[in-house]
């Protein structure tokens, strides 16, 4: 017997599964497997006639590689589609890209280094198109590495033909039902872009403003107003007297003040500054004191309605401060009374509000400002004040020296607040009226319309309907045109003789016609004439002189009509599950420009559920940006860590939540990660001799402890993926990995699995249970960890005990099912108190390794005395299998009378033999100089 080599005789774990994942090295591979299997297709193919759930992908912008943002939002649709998928959808996933706008426009010129002036538009079109479809193409291909199922062959792009037609269709119904418009309005303005923006193109950033305090002379006070100082009546003069003041954060918007906005039911009053008088709201005179310093004491109370009246010949009128103009006082119920001085300077052609005051008022809309922010109105030129042809930031400083120069600046100073920024080149925006064509919300009651399509969506998290509800609720009307070269035009037609415009249904017709056949840049190609129906004149003039449109179509009206592709996969989409995912500020973008299309063109929204995620952000919660040097790139963890990570870390996080990423965050993913694959590693390494058969399995308590618990686990993971919660998916599968299996059953299940005999019932039986986790568990892992559940499946599949050809062709429904049978919510209560037990055997047999009295735990005993019933019938249950339980060579049990304690634990070291080939202390061993159980082992190999 000396002469055996015991090593050779335990059953080891075989695989080729191996520890070293490398999955940088074999994630590409495993894609060139799906790939060249057609797996995605075998997938669609499957479920075809079955009930249908889309994920409609909201197209990110085709002008840069895939940052982190990217990796997270498409990581998580692929989860939900795989998911989905193996549950039994018809769930195509159909990728698409926006390939218009400012971004691309942007950042092409970017790379050209020129500007719109040194370029045709014709020919900038043509690099826009290249510059869009190469990164199409880059993107693409950054997709797929994550491991992104889609039809990626027939992607859609916003800037082909049909997609192009689409465009037009939808707007041309919009023009029918009266929702479009051309308005001289103010909208947000970038003078660097030289473009309006739409609302969703807006960010707000700190900005640090000039803010002051300008009086206004009075030389008219309202009617019946029982104040009288000397003024002159009948002179347009500066009384030096009497003075409105105002406050404002924007010196520049000055020249175009037309009123001064009173509150009508708020107190004011007339405060005295040496021999001046100022006219402000009375919750403000404090603060104005305390910042220039000097008492102000209080001559008059009187209420707004005094003195700002709604007829023009009656209310009070003021002279502009450096301007040969007056300026109204007018009644307006939103100002506020906790800011400024309660007198809102109205400048209609620079404001929402102050041009819906200018259109109460009749007041011109009046915005002396030209695209690129410099000051255009002639007239300026004869003042002394020096803004002609400045920039409106620059022509700050210059209208306060003015000011101060002609005594009609109180106080300015600087504060920090939170001001719109463009959204591409981040710069401060302006707001500017000029000719714009808008769509209207409110037109035929579409915004009350759109609240209640927002009730019929399921929203995740739940607070994301009332944040979109607040944004429709107060949303003004979408400013349609943008002032660049790269886009769907707005097929508008101008008379040259008379300035008519026309969009007409048959006009559009005859463009979406064109468009189908030959894109949006035969409009910037041909005459005019090939866009006009026969023998058409201008109705007011007879004229047949016509210029086309040059502003283009807003890039979120290109993206608001992408479900208009689904119709080509599904032609009746009443019925279907919709599903739109994006960042949460998709409330004020595409999930409300495409609830607003919809609804209006077709009576209901787009979607019936909507799932929102955080943004990305570092380690400390930070945004991402280069000066921080904290930007982490996709590309970085693929090549160091694989894409597999990256899954990880997207199912890891509450991403109703801004999501953390860091080097540290990264390398305890990594962890968790190889903890998750050793287990699938143990459990391939002890199947690789398995006969998988249906058959009755010799189960012990344990083995069925355990099946039992895994039923518990698959209804857990189902009811997270239902509700989209993928961390709990990760949570319940890494923690059943690691504390149900790893550090409990496969400990106790090393001695039946390596050292019983290969056919005796109790190793085949702990093989069953394997199988059954792994065949149950991975399937569900696999929408996470794609790449390893198909590597898994894959040497499972060669060791012949799973038939599909890949994972994703798994039904997700038939698991549980067919595991149910093994449920036993009672053993697992049993297991409980059991396990509290074995807690206290483990802190005893760590006591003794440090006392260096044992060193493994097989060469300890454990006396247990039991005194609680409960406790009792448990330990009586197990009894034959707990020295395997609490991994030691021997267990001694007393049952005494109940007390306090449930139970009392005493470990020793055992005296004892260790058999050689198990390591397990006997009292005796047999003439073969093993334990029994090996004797059988040993026969069983040939070798006794």
């Amino acid at each position: 017997m000396g002469e055996i080599d015991y090593s050779t005789t335990v059953n080891l774990p075989k695989t080729n599964f191996s520890m070293k994942a490398n999955l940088a090295q074999k994630e590409p591979q495993i894609i060139k497997f799906w790939q060249e299997n057609k797996i995605y297709q075998k997938i669609l193919q499957k479920n075809v006639n079955n009930p249908v759930f889309i994920l409609h992908d909201g197209p990110p912008y085709a002008n840069g590689r895939i940052h982190i943002g990217h990796a997270l939002n498409k990581i998580l649709k692929d989860i939900v589609v795989k998911y989905k998928s193996m549950s039994g959808f018809y769930s195509p996933f159909i990728p698409g890209w926006d390939c218009h706008g400012l971004p691309i426009e942007y950042q092409l010129f970017k790379e050209l280094k020129i500007t719109k002036e040194q370029i045709s538009q014709v020919e900038f079109r043509k690099k826009a198109k290249d510059y869009a479809q190469k990164y199409v193409e880059i993107q693409k291909e950054e997709f797929i590495r994550l491991g992104v199922f889609g039809d990626w062959d027939n992607p859609y792009l916003t800037m082909s033909h049909q997609y192009e037609k689409n465009i037009i269709s939808t707007f041309t119904k919009l023009v029918e039902e009266g929702y479009v418009v051309r308005r001289n309005k103010p909208v947000f303005w970038c003078i660097n872009c030289e473009t309006s923006l739409a609302e969703a193109e807006v960010e707000y950033e700190d900005k640090t403003s000039d803010s002051i305090y300008v009086k206004f002379p009075v030389v008219q006070l309202a009617r019946n107003f029982g104040f009288r100082i000397d003024l002159p009546s009948d002179k347009f003069v500066d009384t030096e007297k009497l003075f409105i003041l105002i406050w404002t954060t924007t010196p520049w918007t000055l020249p175009a003040n037309l009123a001064l906005a009173i509150k009508p039911d708020a107190k004011y009053v007339v405060v005295k500054n040496e021999d001046e008088y100022y006219i402000l709201i009375s919750t403000r005179v404090e603060h104005l004191e305390s910042i220039i310093n000097k008492k102000l004491p209080v001559i008059k109370e009187f209420y707004g309605t005094e003195i700002a009246k709604e007829q023009k010949e009656s209310t009070t009128i003021c002279k502009h401060p450096f301007i040969e103009r007056v300026s109204y006082c007018i009644p307006y119920e939103n100002v506020a009374t906790d800011e400024g001085t309660g007198v809102i300077h109205i400048a209609p052609g620079h404001g929402e509000e102050d041009y819906l005051l200018g259109i109460k008022y009749n007041l011109p809309i009046y915005s002396p400002v030209d695209s690129k922010g410099r000051f255009n109105d002639e007239m300026f030129k004869a003042l002394e004040l020096k803004i002609y042809g400045e920039q409106v930031y620059k022509a700050n400083q210059i209208i306060i020296e003015y000011l101060k120069k002609k005594d009609k600046l109180l106080f300015a100073n600087k504060i920090v607040h939170s001001y719109p920024h463009c959204w591409r080149c981040k710069k401060p925006v302006i707001f500017r009226a000029t000719p714009q064509w808008f769509l209207l919300i409110d037109n035929k009651n579409l915004r009350q319309k759109l609240l209640e399509e927002i009730k019929k969506v399921s929203w995740i998290p739940k607070e994301a309907q009332n944040r979109i509800s607040s944004m429709v609720e107060s949303r003004p009307d979408w400013c349609l045109s943008r002032q660049r070269y790269w886009g769907v035009p707005i097929a508008a037609i101008y008379c040259k003789n008379c300035g008519t415009v026309y969009l007409r249904k048959e006009i559009l017709q005859q463009v979406e016609e064109i468009f189908a056949k030959e894109g949006s840049d035969s409009w910037f190609i041909y005459d005019v004439e090939k866009f006009l129906p026969k023998g058409f004149k201008c109705e007011v003039c007879g004229s047949t002189n016509f210029e086309k449109e040059k502003d283009i179509l807003d890039v979120w009206y290109d993206s608001s009509v992408s479900y208009k592709i689904l119709e080509s996969i599904l032609p009746d989409t009443s019925s279907q599950n919709i599903m739109y995912l994006e960042g949460s500020d998709q409330h004020r973008g595409w999930f409300q420009v495409s609830l607003i299309v919809s609804t209006a063109t077709q009576n209901k929204a787009p979607y019936n559920e909507v799932l929102t995620h955080g943004f990305v952000v570092d380690g400390e919660g930070r945004k991402m940006s280069k000066s921080l040097g904290n930007v982490v790139a996709p590309q970085d963890i693929i090549q160091h860590h694989g894409a597999e990570i990256l899954r990880l870390w997207t199912a890891s996080t509450d991403y109703t939540l801004d999501v953390r990423i860091s080097k540290e965050i990264v390398e305890r993913l990594v962890e968790t990660y190889r903890k998750i694959r050793n287990t699938l590693r143990y459990i391939l390494g002890n199947l690789y001799d398995f006969i998988f058969e249906e058959k009755n399995f010799e189960f012990d308590l344990l083995d069925k402890y355990i099946l039992s618990k895994l039923v518990t686990i698959v209804d857990e993971i189902i009811d997270a993926y239902e509700n989209y919660a993928f961390h709990k998916v990760v949570n319940t599968i890494t923690t059943f990995f690691i504390k149900d299996l790893s550090n409990f059953y496969f400990d106790v299940l090393k001695d039946k699995l390596y050292t019983y005999p290969k056919s005796s019932p109790q190793r085949v039986a702990s093989q069953k249970v394997l199988h059954t986790i792994f065949v149950s568990l991975v399937p569900f892992l696999s929408p996470i960890l794609s790449f390893t559940a198909e590597e898994a499946w894959q040497e499972a599949k060669k060791l012949g005990f799973v038939n599909e050809e890949s994972v994703f062709l798994v039904d997700l429904t038939k698991i549980k099912h067919r595991i149910e049978k093994y449920k036993d919510e009672k053993l697992e209560k049993e297991m409980k108190l059991l396990l509290e037990i074995k807690d206290e055997v483990n802190l005893q047999l760590e006591k003794l390794r440090k006392d260096d009295i044992v060193g493994s735990s097989l060469e300890a005993e454990v006396k247990l005395k039991i005194f609680n019933k409960e406790y009792k019938d448990v330990v009586k249950k197990f009894e034959p299998i707990l020295a395997s339980i609490f991994i030691v060579s021997s267990v001694k049990i007393e049952y005494l009378e109940e007390e306090e304690k449930n139970f009392i634990v005493e470990v020793h070291k055992f005296d004892g033999v260790k058999c050689p080939r198990c390591w397990v202390y006997y009292k005796n061993l047999t003439d073969k100089d093993v334990c029994e159980k090996c004797v059988n082992a040993l026969k069983e190999l040939g070798m006794l």
